[in-house]
């Protein structure tokens, strides 16, 4: 690559970062090429140079954020690790896109499902039905080896799993006190371990209720959308 060409390439990366900083804040619909042009001090017919239209901008946020993804959910369903270890790394992977993908992520969040129904978006439909089929298996091999509880309902365990790991991203920020670290451990001791000590304290007294707040399920208006 000839140095005109490397500094093209940079400058596009800087623009679609910038689209997609706004796409996040402000939802697709709501940001024009124009906002995008003129966050970026540049005139809008020169966006065209790089990207032939909004839609394309927005396509190459989402395929490079889901690409990254599965392809590290990929490497660890191939490992041949342990039901549980490999749950623990799938969700761990999640988190961690927040980091590097943050704004692909809550652009994911609220904009996958209607986007999904467009031919130029489908994909997000193929990657949907990847992500379902590896989690389960994760889930049911879990089961099935005595990693996890035998009487565990594996579907209503994707679905928690799927909505409560992504709804994060709503109050996640990169660089701030929590760490993706940090929250990728807290989240699995709670999800694998409980809240509760294993031992009851003797001044109990009585059984303690947690109350869980979540997504409905997968027909809920604002469910978290898995990739």
């Amino acid at each position: 690559m000839t140095a005109p060409d490397t500094a093209k390439s940079a400058r596009r990366n800087e623009l679609l970062a910038l689209a997609a900083g706004l796409f996040a804040e402000r939802g697709l619909r709501a940001t024009t090429v124009r906002d995008i042009a003129d966050a970026a001090g540049i005139l809008s017919g020169s966006l065209y140079h790089h990207f032939d239209s909004k839609e394309s901008m927005v396509d190459e946020i989402l395929r490079g954020f889901l690409d990254d993804l599965f392809g590290r959910y990929r490497e660890i369903v191939a490992a041949g690790l342990s039901a549980r270890d490999t749950l623990e790394a799938l969700v761990t992977a999640s988190y961690e896109s927040f980091d590097r993908w943050h704004a692909a992520v809550a652009i994911y969040q609220a904009e996958a499902k209607r986007l999904s129904g467009t031919e130029r978006f489908a994909y997000i439909v193929e990657y949907n039905r990847e992500f379902r089929q590896m989690w389960l298996g994760v889930l049911t091999r879990g089961v099935e080896d005595g990693s996890f509880r035998p009487e565990l309902d594996v579907e209503l365990a994707f679905r928690f799993l799927r909505d409560t790991v992504w709804v994060a991203v709503r109050w996640y920020q990169p660089g701030g006190r929590i760490t993706v670290d940090n929250l990728a451990k807290q989240y699995l001791t709670i999800v694998l371990d409980g809240l509760t000590n294993a031992v009851p304290m003797a001044s109990d007294a009585g059984p303690s209720m947690v109350t869980q707040a979540a997504a409905s399920g997968p027909d809920a208006s604002d469910e978290a959308k898995s990739p």
